[in-house]
């Protein structure tokens, strides 16, 4: 997938975005994700790839009831493929299983969750629920390909997007 494509399902208003490049090593995990969920269709509004871009991410969230957004995230060697899940706020608010990102939160990019979240509380466009999967990396050089510990990740990854699907889908958080 490109960019910023996007692959819809069925009309309900759940979101998962890959987010990242697959041209930098590691940081590549939010978009093989996304082709992992593709392949066997997901049942989500939308699915799509971003860079990352506050006001892409906003684009690509806005109305939804569940946002779900994969990431990777700078961790030691000895921790890459480590899957880290956290419900967040915008509103400066934590509930119990709630972080509050601030807008110097990012993954791997320059700009990235942290502001897309601080920007949308302020337009008043944060998802209902938000969740970031966050997959531990360390390897994010130019170059094509996952190191081997989050290529092992993807699946259980996939899964955990699905998990996330189906309890909100029963009613569940």
């Amino acid at each position: 997938m490109g960019a910023t494509a996007e692959r819809a399902s069925p009309p309900d208003r759940i979101v998962v975005i890959g987010v990242g490049n697959p041209l930098r090593g590691d940081d590549g995990v939010g978009t093989a994700v996304v082709d992992v969920l593709a392949a066997d269709p997901c049942p989500v509004a939308r699915l799509a790839v971003c860079d990352g871009e506050p006001a892409r991410l906003i684009e690509l969230w806005d109305g939804a009831e569940l946002a779900v957004v994969l990431d990777a995230v700078r961790v030691p060697p000895e921790r890459a493929g480590r899957l880290h899940r956290l419900r967040l706020t915008g509103n400066g608010a934590s509930a119990p299983g709630e972080v509050t990102v601030e807008p110097t939160a990012a993954g791997s990019h320059g700009l990235g969750l942290g502001h897309a979240l601080a920007l949308a509380t302020v337009l008043g466009r944060v998802p209902r629920r938000l969740v970031l999967l966050a997959i531990g990396g360390s390897a994010f050089g130019l170059g094509h390909g996952l190191g081997p510990a989050v290529a092992e990740a993807v699946p259980g990854a996939a899964a955990a997007v699905r998990g996330i699907v189906a309890r909100h889908r029963a009613g569940r958080r």
